[in-house]
């Protein structure tokens, strides 16, 4: 078996690095120590994008500074001495102390640029075979001809598939082997020919080949890589530098034939004199409809006079930029740029992630490098679990806290990952604006909005929610205004099957999103109480803490039904469910209500649920340390090894989870109800724009068929 896997390309900006971060999270999956390693960076290793990327998204057990080979004028002066055999030695060696360290390792080729490019291909080759690395050679598709004519396009396809046949037979014949072939950037005109031709040639014969179409985000500079390219300063503090830039626009004209030519997601470069195009800029930004511009750059080093920055700084989704230099020198640079996928580009990885995970096979790919099965359910291959489990079958839920910031940048995440379908609750007016000012492009499909203050269904679910709480003295004027309530008109939807499921709680406390669950969904028949569980994503697994946000005294029946729908939960996200019923003693070392009560619970689990493994009462340390549990409970095959950790009360298990989250930098995913005969969940007013991807995939899963 292999132990790494050497990309490859045969010219400049295929996507190599798009193909590179795939395949790294790939990997990461199913190797517990995977490295990353570059034969050959520019400079210093903390100047290349890649590692950059890399080291700030994965822990690694090695340096920075011990994942490259030579520097690119290292490698020039030894191919210029006669020296290629030494060259590829030393990258060997270099690559060598990188395998001892690690299970794994995904290795980015050279990217074309200042080395010896005649000789690029073959070097690659020959490095890949002399480290032992399968190729995955990554080929850019042809660019769409101006004319679109058949027979233009046909030839182009066809010198396209001249080029692969000639790249991978190059390889063979030096030695290499191919894992995979994959095509990238194809664009939508050459979706149908490109695979047609490719499999006519054979090219998909002894090995999988892939395309990726073209993203035109993924071809856009970001704010933040325009400034730094260009060398301007930011005038206005707070701004959004990780927005895509469309298009650079440079304003010449008076206003009103300049805002005749605005187009959305722009870049505007004027001079810093131009009072009246930042004023016009500042305004068009503001429109949620659009055209509304990202950024402005204001040239020759003139900068506004305080009051006009002043006025300028209330367009906070609009950064302003100050460069010396004249309009025409900075449109230069800044059409020079290169847009990169970088640890500053969250969404650009996000797009890339889920444009691979769609595009190729990722199981197939993990077969070919004959990946072992996880022996554990880690915190990153839990979390990519529940996106593809998602995806697979795809429902629709409702998110009422339709404005917040927070859930517009997760909605844009989920929708890039083409996970799930999605309502947003509120006004469209207001959502367009936040969305604006978050930085957010709410897409078109897979994203519906509804105002309940203007919806006709207000009419409707507030008769069946008088039929439904009127002998808890609800009458229908109340009805009414409770489905102007976003988390009741919400539920209404989930109960009416518009929605598969609902998660709110980002600017709401946990009662007003259970509430209405309680009242409108209720409880699947034979379930006592609703409960709730964290899936605590630690470095070394995931365990399910139970119940940490609903129920505060439990009784002893309670704490039993709660440990069985922890399993159950458990088994759902694919943790083998080994149940620890916590208390301040364990065994039989003490007793008391509190310990009585839960050996009662205890022996009920036993009694109901003879399969699953449980032990109680049992200290914390005991229920996940094996040396302490060997010597507590030497007699147990649970202590030690447990999954599901069910505490005595709700002061004690929601102080818990949140020492741990704090502590162990742990990510908590919840709190997830279990009970109700559909998913509702609940989110922190603390969560971050992760947990909410992470409950909102969670509560799809809960709610899929079957």
């Amino acid at each position: 078996m292999s132990r790494g896997l050497y990309i490859a390309t045969n010219s400049i900006s295929t996507g190599k690095r798009m193909v590179a971060l795939g395949i790294m999270d790939l990997v990461t999956r199913y190797f517990e120590r995977p490295l990353f390693f570059r034969p050959i960076i520019r400079t210093e290793p903390e100047h290349d994008q890649s590692l950059q990327l890399m080291c700030s998204r994965y822990r690694f057990t090695a340096e920075r500074n011990q994942l490259f080979g030579v520097t690119r004028k290292q490698a020039r002066e030894l191919i210029a001495a006669d020296g290629y055999q030494q060259l590829i030695q030393t990258i060997q060696s270099r690559f060598k102390e990188c395998e001892d360290q690690s299970d794994f390792v995904v290795v980015e080729g050279t990217s074309y640029q200042g080395l010896v490019p005649e000789l690029e291909f073959e070097l690659n080759t020959d490095i890949a075979v002399n480290i032992g690395c399968p190729l995955l050679p990554v080929y850019a598709a042809p660019i769409e001809p101006p004319q679109d004519t058949d027979a233009r396009t046909e030839a182009q396809c066809d010198e396209f598939v001249q080029s692969v046949q000639i790249g991978n037979d190059a390889i063979a014949e030096r030695g290499g082997e191919i894992l995979a072939t994959i095509v990238n950037k194809m664009s939508h005109a050459l979706a149908e020919l490109l695979p047609k031709r490719c499999t006519e040639a054979g090219l998909n014969r002894h090995y999988p080949m892939y395309f990726l179409p073209d993203i035109p985000l993924l071809r856009q500079p970001t704010v933040r890589e325009i400034q730094k390219g260009i060398g301007a300063s930011v005038l206005v503090p707070g701004a959004n530098l990780d927005r895509e830039i469309s298009q650079l626009l440079v304003a010449a004209m008076q206003l009103p034939s300049f805002l005749e030519r605005l187009s959305d997601a722009s870049c505007i470069i004027t001079p810093g004199d131009r009072i009246d195009i930042l004023a016009g800029c500042c305004l068009a930004s503001l429109r949620p409809e659009g055209p509304a511009p990202v950024a402005m750059v204001l040239t020759a080093g003139i900068v506004p006079s305080p009051p006009i920055s002043q006025l300028a700084a209330l367009a906070s989704n609009l950064t302003i930029l100050s460069t010396p230099d004249d309009t025409f020198t900075t449109a230069q640079k800044a059409a020079t740029v290169r847009a990169e996928i970088s640890r500053e580009t969250p969404r650009k990885i996000e797009t890339a992630l889920g444009l691979f995970a769609q595009h190729v096979d990722l199981d197939e790919i993990a077969r070919r490098l004959k990946a072992p099965s996880p022996k554990r359910v880690t915190p990153l291959l839990f979390e990519y679990s529940l996106i593809e489990r998602a995806r697979a079958k795809r429902v629709k839920i409702v998110l009422p806290e339709g404005s917040e910031p927070r859930i517009l940048q997760a909605v844009d995440i989920l929708r890039r990952r083409n996970a799930v379908d999605l309502i947003l609750l509120g006004d469209p007016g207001q959502i367009a604006s936040a969305a604006l000012h978050a930085g957010v492009n709410l897409p078109s499909d897979g994203v519906e909005i509804i105002d309940p203050r203007t919806s006709h269904l207000r009419y409707e679910f507030a008769e069946k929610y008088y039929e439904l709480r009127r002998s808890k003295g609800i009458t229908q004027d109340a009805a009414l205004d409770r489905m102007l309530e976003v988390n009741y008109f919400g539920t209404m939807l989930v109960h009416n099957r518009l929605a598969d499921g609902m998660v709110s709680g980002a600017i709401h406390a946990t009662s007003d999103t259970i509430r209405p669950a309680f009242e409108v969904i209720r409880t699947q028949p034979g379930v006592r109480s609703v409960s709730s569980v964290f899936l605590m994503c630690m470095h070394s697994g995931v365990l399910v803490f139970g119940d940490c946000a609903v129920i505060p005294n439990p009784d002893s029946q309670q704490l039993a039904e709660i440990a069985i729908r922890s399993a159950q939960t458990a088994v759902a996200f694919g943790i083998e469910p080994r149940i620890a019923m916590l208390s301040y003693s364990t065994g039989q070392s003490g007793s008391g209500e509190d310990v009585n009560r839960v050996r009662e619970a205890t022996q009920l689990v036993r009694t109901l649920r003879p399969d699953l493994p449980i032990e109680g009462p049992i200290q914390y340390d005991a229920a996940i340390d094996p040396a302490v549990a060997a010597t507590k409970l030497p007699e147990s095959k649970t202590a030690g090894h447990a999954t599901v950790l069910i505490f005595p009360d709700l002061n004690t298990g929601n102080n818990t989870y949140k020492a741990v989250q704090r502590s162990a930098g742990a990510l908590a995913i919840g709190p997830i109800l279990q009970g109700l005969n559909r998913p509702v969940n609940d989110l922190s007013r603390g969560c971050t724009v992760a947990d909410i991807v992470n409950t909102v995939a969670i509560t799809a899963i809960q709610a899929q068929p079957g």
